[in-house]
């Protein structure tokens, strides 16, 4: 979701300003569960994977919209089976989780309210894009959120829980991560590579002309960063400044001898997007001459397919243990009224990730409600 001043701050602001307001009210939520029919899109042949499994299963055609009225959706699949998700509620008000066995079983598994924002002070307003990931034994959750007083203060914060099931024990909030610089900061995500814990997030960085920037930083455990912070993509090309000049959401997926990243960007409307960064899993992550960027968004709206705002993605892996799956919110419609983080009808989706033959991902494109395709053929 783009989270971005209306102008850019001139000199440099440490968030953007208070110009928009949280209207959404929660019968918003409930009058969007009367949406279209629903998609179903089929697992493809096996890709590699390096996800956990229990045996090879066969899996079930995905049904789309899978949740709906959650965006920025996060899904993991742990050890013990279950696929884990969790993503930003419309309300922006608290922190939920899911679990199945299976994809499809997500959109019907019971949600459980994991964590509630407080009701004044640190973390109280705008609860945005939570992610859950097993470090060390522990499960740990990193959220974006906001002084109650102050809701464009945005900043990265971080839950654990000891317990082997997340839904039991207590969730601690362990506080936030400090970055370089006190300002606008969102959508962490943690992943390792050759034994090294990384942190990456979008962040407003002070004199630059953009809202965010992609950032990448080593951790010394799960909620501290050590070392340097470096930028790894920086709003750019035109399609990443429609809107919001924006680059945010990243996420990491380790295949084919590389480390891929995808990130959001632009506004949240049918401008949202995704781009694609690479480095080869033989580099230093660490510089920034490792990376490269892909000059065109690789997954955006379709009017044929009729679905738009493709973003925040991350990547699972199907029930057969080898299938990549990608994970998005998209939305039905293109023609919004007023601000587009106030409409709730960004809705979960999953769809077969495919791969060309150079060993890079093919996202194609966002399938259609009731077209039982497995995924979009780009032109």
């Amino acid at each position: 979701m783009s989270r971005a001043a209306d102008d850019l701050p001139d000199p440099p602001r440490s968030s953007p300003p208070p110009a928009r307001r949280l209207l959404l009210k929660g019968a918003l939520a409930a009058s969007a569960l009367a949406a279209t029919t629903p998609a179903v899109a089929h697992a493809a042949a096996p890709a590699d994977s390096a996800a956990p499994v229990d045996g090879p299963k066969a899996a079930a055609p995905y049904v789309n919209p899978l949740v709906r009225n959650r965006a920025d959706p996060h899904i993991t699949r742990h050890t013990d089976g279950f696929y884990y998700f969790t993503a930003t509620a419309p309300e922006y008000d608290r922190i939920v989780l899911r679990r199945s066995r299976t994809l499809n079983g997500l959109g019907n598994a019971a949600e459980s309210v994991i964590w509630r924002a407080h009701p004044t002070g640190d973390m109280g307003a705008h609860i945005w894009a939570p992610e859950m990931h097993r470090v060390a034994g522990k499960w740990y959750v990193y959220f974006a959120a906001a002084p109650a007083e102050d809701v464009w203060a945005i900043r990265i914060w971080v839950l654990e829980n000891a317990h082997p099931d997340p839904l039991r024990g207590t969730w601690v909030e362990k506080g936030r991560i400090r970055t370089a610089w006190e300002t606008f900061s969102l959508d962490a995500t943690t992943f390792t590579h050759r034994g090294t814990r990384y942190l990456s997030w979008a962040q407003h960085e002070p004199g630059m002309d953009n809202n965010t920037a992609v950032w990448l930083s080593e951790m010394a455990d799960p909620w501290t960063l050590t070392g340097p912070q470096i930028r790894l993509s920086t709003p750019e090309y035109a399609w990443e400044r429609i809107g919001f000049r924006v680059n945010e959401g990243p996420y990491v997926m380790q295949r084919n001898g590389r480390v891929f990243m995808t990130y959001s960007a632009s506004a949240t409307d049918a401008n949202y997007c995704m781009g694609l960064l690479t480095a080869s899993a033989d580099s230093d992550l660490m510089d920034t001459a490792s990376w490269s960027k892909s000059p065109v968004p690789v997954f955006t709206s379709n009017d044929t397919t009729r679905q738009y705002g493709p973003g925040h993605g991350c990547f699972t892996v199907a029930e057969d243990g080898r299938s990549d799956v990608l994970v998005y919110h998209a939305r039905q419609y293109k023609e919004i009224d007023g601000d587009p983080l106030n409409d709730p009808n960004r809705h979960t989706r999953v769809q077969t990730l495919r791969w060309k033959p150079d060993g890079t991902p093919d996202f194609g494109i966002p399938v259609a409600d009731g077209t039982g395709t497995t995924r979009g053929t780009g032109a």
